[in-house]
């Protein structure tokens, strides 16, 4: 007769929590965190110094580039946050010509990432992708208003099942110099579900459909993935 273990303590419950509680990495990050990893293993060799500060400056990058799980509320006809951060802005303005919109305004909501923040960006909403564009620019601060026309960024389109399109631009920032993005044209998108990263300080704007009703204020922190950042036209 099998024993049994009234204190429910095994070892592959306590690895399955450690795992719970440590978030994956996103695949951008490791070659970074091997860089990083290998330079302060160098130096150790070296100087024979510097353990402690290079296991901690490992574990810094690796936090960076930290990708955690997210779980999207069930509901539908909403925008969700593509970034963790503090909403920056939120006005109507046109759109960026590459996304081929009408020269119009629309609600837009600027998330700014800070360098503590999770950099990671998330699909706001469920459809197909219809076009990704990557326009070379400036670098500066990406909390200015002027950072989402100057600076360099990637915008990806979105239509949805409806037909509604809606628009989302990762944009550099002072010390982000990388941008990556993992769709393509003709994907079929979820909504949540993990599409680039931005490496450093950076920003993330949202352009919705016109009538969208905005979810969110300035100074709000947002969770990417899960924060509902506005409601879809003809939604109630």
């Amino acid at each position: 007769m099998a024993e049994t273990n009234p204190s429910g303590f095994s070892l592959p419950h306590v690895v399955g929590l450690v795992r719970a509680a440590i978030p994956p990495m996103h695949p951008g990050g490791r070659p970074i965190v091997a860089g990083v990893a290998a330079g302060a293993g160098l130096l150790r060799a070296v100087t024979g110094r510097g353990a402690l500060p290079g296991v901690l400056a490992t574990a810094a990058t690796a936090a960076f580039f930290r990708a955690p799980r997210r779980v999207a509320p069930p509901v539908t006809g909403i925008v969700l946050a593509a970034a963790d951060g503090t909403v920056a802005t939120v006005e109507e303005v046109p759109p960026p010509p590459e996304l081929d919109l009408p020269a119009v305004p629309v609600p837009r909501v600027s998330v700014f990432l800070s360098v503590l923040d999770v950099h990671v960006q998330r699909i706001p909403v469920e459809g197909r992708v219809v076009a990704v564009e990557h326009r070379p620019g400036t670098f500066l601060s990406a909390d200015l208003d002027k950072a989402s026309d100057d600076n360099e960024r990637n915008s990806v389109l979105i239509e949805t099942a409806a037909g509604l399109r809606v628009g989302v631009v990762q944009i550099a920032g002072l010390l982000a110099r990388r941008i990556l993005c993992d769709v393509a044209v003709g994907d079929e998108v979820a909504m949540g579900e993990t599409y680039g990263l931005i490496r450093f300080g950076s920003r993330v704007d949202v352009y919705l459909p016109e009538a969208s009703r905005v979810a969110v204020a300035p100074g709000q922190r947002t969770i990417g993935g899960e924060t509902v950042l506005a409601k879809l036209p003809g939604e109630s």
